[in-house]
């Protein structure tokens, strides 16, 4: 959101300048999955063997801006032609595909409460969590109503924040990135079939899993995009975890999976840049804490248009 809220987009050349050899540096753009696709274009890079360390920087300041202006550079991810000119957001746009979820599945408004509720949850022992603080499930129904039927906690908030990590196939590591993939869809919803799921996570997450060589039940942690509480329910779905309807049993009786163990982008907050490359540090966190293998981090922009996975493997 840079050059639409600082007025400044050349952000690689500026990212270099602060560091004393100032290496080559690009700026990679995909909305909120631009974190995931600038992992991915790392991870490239380092295959070609044209660099042989990365550092991957996230980074957004969105608070200093007014909500109007927020809103508007958020929609830049969405369809200038088919949906911005009818009014709607983002809230708007994830309020249609809650309904027709709600309505195909037969969700109810008290169970898609507990989403919310967990990730608040789990957030409570994240000190870079933007919300630390529990929230009762019947609180989310009665927070102000945003785009009926979800209200102001189902939504991921206005934040702050910047992640980094460094990719190298020089230097030794006890974690490494078993896969890297990218999908991509439609931009605006009216172009789909069917908005109740989501494409590219589809199939960004069978092509992960094969060139990881694993199975998901392999996978021990999860930390999805969660950009609204419905599309945790479809992602654990189009992930494969869940049968298309049945996303909100693994909150009501969780798996073997931990799932926004951090936070998720509705407790932790979401600078939408920051988002992806966020997540891949708290799945290293979360393995290193657990000891087991495997971790897997979602990241989409827009109405899931683009979708990027990556799976950490821990070998210690």
């Amino acid at each position: 959101l840079a050059e639409r809220t600082s007025d400044q987009a050349h952000l690689g050349a500026m990212a270099a300048s602060l560091l004393p050899h100032q290496p080559a540096a690009l700026r990679v753009e995909s909305a909120c999955a631009s974190g995931a696709i600038a992992l991915h274009t790392a991870c490239g890079m380092l295959e070609s063997g044209k660099v042989e360390t990365v550092l991957v920087v996230g980074v957004e300041k969105m608070t200093d801006a007014d909500n109007a202006a927020i809103t508007s550079g958020l929609m830049g991810a969405a369809d200038s032609e088919l949906d911005s000119p009818s009014g709607l957001t983002f809230p708007g746009i994830f309020g249609l595909i809650a309904n027709r979820y709600m309505h195909e599945h037969g969700l109810t408004r008290e169970k898609l409460n507990t989403v919310s509720a967990a990730h608040h949850k789990n957030a409570m022992s994240n000190p870079f969590a933007q919300f630390r603080m529990e929230v009762k499930p019947e609180a989310v129904s009665k927070s102000t109503k945003v785009a009926d039927p979800l209200c102001m906690l189902d939504c991921s908030p206005i934040s702050d924040g910047a992640a980094a990590c460094i990719l190298s196939t020089k230097h030794e590591s006890t974690l490494k990135i078993a896969a890297s993939q990218i999908a991509s869809d439609t931009v605006s919803i009216t172009q789909r079939e069917s908005i109740t799921g989501f494409q590219a996570t589809q199939h960004a997450a069978a092509k992960a899993f094969a060139e990881a060589a694993i199975h998901r039940n392999d996978i021990a942690h999860l930390e999805i995009h969660d950009c609204f509480s419905i599309a945790a329910i479809i992602n654990l779905e189009d992930l494969g975890y869940a049968a298309p309807g049945t996303g909100i049993k693994l909150y009501e009786n969780p798996g073997k999976q931990t799932i926004n163990a951090s936070g998720g982008l509705k407790a932790c907050g979401h600078p939408v840049a920051a988002t992806g490359v966020k997540q891949i540090i708290d799945i290293t966190k979360q393995l290193k804490a657990s000891g087991e293998r495997y971790g897997l981090a979602h990241n989409f922009g827009g109405a899931c248009a683009t979708c990027g996975i990556h799976i950490l493997e821990h070998t210690a």
